[in-house]
């Protein structure tokens, strides 16, 4: 089982910069797929960036790539979403999420099985 913690969001405004972190427990953590997703009220959770197990693979949603980056620390448990030129459009709730599927190649929320308590990113124009 993995435990996920998101910390780092905030509010700021529309160009500024924020790194989120996830720490997670377990020590299964290295051998899973990770994610950021993020959601808005009456919008469904929605897939940001992925990560394959080791880091090698990344994958972004179009209207975040060169602007989002995913990373992850497998030796201190660690994934972290770094966010640049920030806009009034990203404001949501941020989640991380673990998968089974070490691949990163996982886009659909729904195979994900463990799930932080989100934290929310607030973008000001």
């Amino acid at each position: 089982q993995v435990q996920l913690v998101e910390s780092g969001g905030g509010l700021v405004q529309t160009g500024d910069s924020l790194r989120l972190s996830c720490a997670a427990s377990g020590r299964t953590f290295r051998s899973y797929g990770m994610g950021w997703f993020r959601q808005t009220p009456g919008k469904e959770r929605e897939f940001v960036a992925t990560i394959s197990w080791i880091g090698g693979s990344t994958y972004y949603r179009s209207s975040v790539k060169g602007r989002f980056t995913i990373s992850r620390d497998n030796a201190e448990n660690l994934l972290y979403l770094q966010m640049n030129s920030l806009k009034p459009e990203d404001t949501a709730v941020y989640y991380c999420a673990a998968n089974p599927d070490p691949s990163g190649r996982a886009y659909d929320s729904t195979s994900y099985l463990y799930w932080g308590q989100g934290t929310q990113v607030t973008v000001s124009s």
